[in-house]
C-alpha cells in the first residue's frame, strides 16, 4: 500500500503546474499518495509554524522554513529561486516615495511576517513606519486606494503591477543578486524531519520527477492550472510559470542550496530568524 502524506502547497500556476503529476497518481511510482491541500503561502507558513495541524510535506517561504528547522528539513526539488523573480516595492504614480529609504516613514502592506518577500525588506531597507500584513492578491489594491503608501508584491503582482497605474519603487531580488551574485531563494518544498530516510528521498524524487513531467508536457497540467488561477488570463500564467518553475525547481544543486543557506544565516546574523538546526537534512 502506498504511504499517505499530506501536500501543502499553494494554487499559484507554478505550484499547480509543477506538481500536478505529484498529486495525479504520480507518486505511486514512489509508493506514496500525496494528498493535496491547496492554500495561500503565509497560510501554509502559519500552519507549520503553529504546529498542530502542519502538513507532512509542505511549501514554505525561507523565514518560515527557519522557524521549523528542528521538524522539517528542505527537500532538494520543488523549490521557487532564480534569478529576475525578486518580490517589487510598488506605489501609485503620485507617490512622494522614490526609493527605500523613504519607507520608513511609510505605511506598507506586506504578504504576511512569514514571507520572504518581507525578510528580504527587512534586510535591505529601513524598517516601515508601519506595516499591514494582508493576503497577497489584496495588496495593489490597498495601494491604488491610498490604504497604504506602498505594497510589497509577490507572485502574479510582478506582471499585472503596472497594468493597474502602478509604479516600481523596488526590487528585491535584483537588490539581493547584486549583493551575492547568485539567485534568490523564495521557498521551498519541506518535509517532516521524523520521516524515515527512504520515505524522505521518495518525496524528493517524486517532486524531481513531477517537474520533469511538467516541463516536458506543459499541457497536461492545462485545465489544473487554470482551475486554481481562474482569475488570470493565460499569458499571465505562462509568464508565471516561465519564471518560476526553472532548472532550480528540478534540484536545487549546489548553488541553489548555497542561496537557501545564505538567506536563512543572514537573516539569524542580524537577529531576524532564530538559531536552528541545517536546512537540509544530512545526506538528503
Amino acid at each position: 500500500m502506498p504511504i499517505p502524506l499530506t501536500f501543502g502547497f499553494s494554487p499559484c500556476p507554478n505550484d499547480t503546474f509543477a506538481f500536478h503529476r505529484a498529486v495525479h497518481g504520480g507518486a505511486a511510482a514512489h509508493g506514496l499518495q500525496l494528498q493535496p491541500h491547496l492554500e495561500d503561502i503565509e497560510a501554509l507558513n502559519r500552519r507549520a509554524v503553529a504546529g498542530p495541524e502542519a502538513f507532512d510535506v509542505t511549501k514554505l517561504s525561507i523565514p518560515a522554513l527557519a522557524r521549523v528547522l528542528d521538524r522539517y528539513a528542505a527537500l532538494p526539488s520543488g523549490a521557487a529561486l532564480g534569478f529576475g523573480c525578486g518580490p517589487l516595492v510598488v506605489r501609485r504614480e503620485d507617490s512622494p516615495l522614490r526609493s527605500l529609504q523613504d519607507l520608513g516613514d511609510a505605511r506598507v502592506a506586506i504578504p504576511g511576517e512569514h514571507t520572504t518577500a518581507w525578510l528580504l525588506l527587512r534586510s535591505l531597507g529601513p524598517a516601515p513606519r508601519e506595516v499591514v500584513p494582508m493576503r497577497f492578491d489584496a495588496i495593489m489594491a490597498a495601494v491604488e486606494d491610498g490604504a497604504v503608501d506602498a505594497g510589497l508584491v509577490i507572485h502574479e503582482g510582478r506582471f499585472t503591477y503596472a497594468a493597474r497605474g502602478l509604479a516600481q519603487l523596488a526590487d528585491l531580488g535584483e537588490l539581493w543578486e547584486q549583493q551575492t551574485g547568485g539567485p534568490l531563494p523564495l521557498a521551498v518544498i519541506a518535509a517532516r524531519r521524523d520521516l524515515d530516510a527512504a520515505t524522505f528521498a521518495r518525496v524528493g524524487a517524486t517532486l524531481r520527477d513531477s517537474v520533469l513531467a511538467a516541463r516536458s508536457d506543459p499541457a497536461a497540467s492545462r485545465d489544473y492550472v487554470r482551475a486554481h488561477a481562474q482569475e488570470l488570463d493565460d499569458a499571465v500564467c505562462a509568464q508565471h510559470i516561465a519564471l518560476y518553475v526553472n532548472d532550480y525547481s528540478v534540484d536545487l544543486g549546489e548553488v541553489g542550496r548555497r542561496a537557501v543557506e545564505e538567506l536563512v544565516a543572514r537573516g539569524r546574523a542580524a537577529g531576524v530568524l532564530p538559531p536552528g538546526p541545517a536546512v537540509f537534512r544530512e545526506g538528503a
